[in-house]
């Protein structure tokens, strides 16, 4: 196994080890956090257009995070930011998205 030396004193090959096991735990956790937010934004949406009993928590998280993207596209990423998302942008791309999925949605079931 290769030392990796960052100053001629010390050997911080442990150090560097510990390092990069943090650096992926708090990468994990972000993600943890993102599909979280992706969720409550996806379950505000849901409330707010009145789809939100026939959604389940995949679709809350999925229309959470395809609408975010959608909303800060479209609106840009202003006001407050949690996990990386704009909120406001975020939740008003979130109710587009379940609107429109809703309307599709509906055709298919009376076709």
């Amino acid at each position: 196994m290769r030392k990796i030396y960052l100053h001629k004193r010390f050997d911080s090959f442990d150090y560097i080890d510990i390092s990069l096991m943090k650096v992926k735990a708090i990468k994990m956790l972000h993600w943890i956090w993102v599909l979280i937010v992706g969720g409550v934004i996806g379950l505000i949406a849901g409330a707010l257009t009145g789809h939100g009993k026939s959604m389940n928590w995949i679709a809350n998280i999925l229309a959470g995070l395809i609408g975010s993207s959608l909303g800060q596209a479209l609106l840009g990423a202003w006001g407050p930011q949690v996990a990386g998302m704009a909120i406001v942008p975020s939740i008003l791309g979130a109710v587009i998205l379940v609107i429109i999925v809703a309307f599709v949605v509906s055709k298919f079931r009376t076709a």
